[in-house]
């Protein structure tokens, strides 16, 4: 079992059940949306995009948490 690998495709509502350390690094970065309405049709790349982040600004928050989950996960 490998630890939890955060998408920008992901559904937000998946983030948020899937991974809930995930979804705390997400509000650390400001994006508050995975209890958002929207959050069960709307990625996380969309929601990226509505609160102004660009592609590449998306992609090292995703690589950010990544690292952080897998450094979590390997303590374990």
């Amino acid at each position: 079992m490998s630890s939890y690998v955060l998408s920008k495709f992901a559904l937000l509502a998946d983030v948020a059940a899937d991974c809930p350390k995930a979804a705390t690094l997400l509000a650390e970065y400001g994006l508050h949306c995975l209890s958002c309405i929207a959050s069960d049709i709307d990625t996380l790349e969309q929601g990226a995009k509505v609160h102004g982040m660009t592609d590449l600004e998306l992609d090292e928050m995703v690589d950010e948490i990544n690292n952080e989950l897998e450094k979590e996960w390997s303590k374990k």
